[in-house]
């Protein structure tokens, strides 16, 4: 029987500002099982980061966490001090931010800001720790670790960069690792050498990973599941292959139509998505993706839609799988280009 390692219910997080309050995270529900690993797939604005950061207490004002749980191993984080989620974070539950250059004090060298990690981590020795940096830089592949130790961040490469910070991230031996769009700031040959990385530290730790990403390459590459998110909600979830190969959301389609390779259109043609993102001030009452969508029907716009069951057994939020939807629409939906 699988272990559910990390379960959030319900979470809401929203900030205020002088227009109004922006709900970022409108009440999602998933769950991340030992061994998982899962990518939180969506345009800029839908809410990745900001359930990444709920997940790990680091939501700033204005912003806050409005409700629901966030279990770790069935303890809920949002009922923890400050000083216990202390212990949390980098031990349980490590993140790697989004810009490898942001993650560094540019007046240290690295592996000083390693081994402070590691010190307040695991509470040993400096000497201690100066032994532990050289071995988890050893384990995500950075070459010659003790000379890029004495080095300054703006001497080494983005690429390098991101194994310190995957290093630093791991130097507490947490349970689960999140990282925020690590691929995005390199280059495709890079890209490809720290998926391979995730992936070898996955195996040899038994890790359990959230990947928070834009590119739908990297969730099909890294993940065995699969959460799409738009306007604060999440819009479908399954395995990586059947989100990928056999959508059941009209945005999930969309996204999967607007990449090369990837379920395109068989001219050559990509597709575009019409229209902007919801206003995350006011979003209407129905389903945020509504006006975007060319299969809404009139209800979409009026409710949002409950989280129904699909053949593959993943979840969509989608009116289209509705008992009382009509048949044609869900066929046209379908289409004859589905596998």
């Amino acid at each position: 029987m699988s272990e559910k390692l990390l379960e959030i219910k319900k979470l809401q997080t929203k900030f205020s500002t002088r227009f109004g309050q922006v709900m970022a995270v409108r009440g999602i529900d998933f769950a991340v099982e030992k061994g998982d690993c899962i990518g939180i797939v969506g345009e800029s604005g839908s809410g990745k980061t900001v359930t990444a950061l709920s997940v790990m207490r680091l939501i700033e004002k204005p912003g806050m966490i409005a409700g629901g749980e966030i279990l770790y191993r069935g303890e809920d984080l949002l009922k923890k001090s400050e000083k216990e989620m202390g212990k949390v974070r980098g031990k349980k539950i490590a993140m790697v931010f989004q810009d490898p250059t942001t993650s560094f004090n540019p007046a240290y060298t690295m592996g000083n800001q390693l081994i402070e990690t590691i010190k307040r981590n695991m509470g040993v020795s400096r000497r201690d720790a100066t032994g532990l940096a050289k071995e988890v830089l050893y384990s995500v592949g950075l070459p010659e670790p003790e000379k890029r130790m004495k080095q300054y961040p703006h001497e080494l490469s983005t690429g390098m960069r991101q194994r310190v910070a995957v290093a630093m991230a791991l130097s507490g031996e947490p349970d689960l690792l999140i990282a925020d769009e690590p691929t995005s700031a390199l280059d495709v040959t890079i890209q490809a050498k720290i998926l391979k990385l995730f992936e070898k530290i996955k195996m040899e730790k038994e890790l359990s990973m959230i990947i928070i990403t834009h590119d739908l390459g990297v969730a099909a590459e890294a993940c065995n599941k699969i959460l799409i998110m738009y306007g604060g909600l999440i819009m479908e979830s399954g395995s990586a292959r059947d989100v990928l190969t056999n959508p059941m959301h009209p945005y999930t389609k969309g996204l999967l139509g607007s990449v090369p390779g990837i379920n395109s259109n068989p001219s050559g043609r990509l597709n575009t998505i019409e229209g902007s993102p919801p206003d995350p001030i006011k979003p209407g009452p129905g389903c945020p993706f509504s006006e975007r969508c060319p299969h809404a029907m009139k209800i979409c716009g009026l409710k949002i839609p409950e989280l129904h069951k699909t053949e593959n057994a993943g979840l969509s939020m989608c009116w289209l799988l509705d008992e009382k939807a009509p048949r044609h629409s869900l066929e046209e939906f379908l289409g004859g280009d589905r596998a």
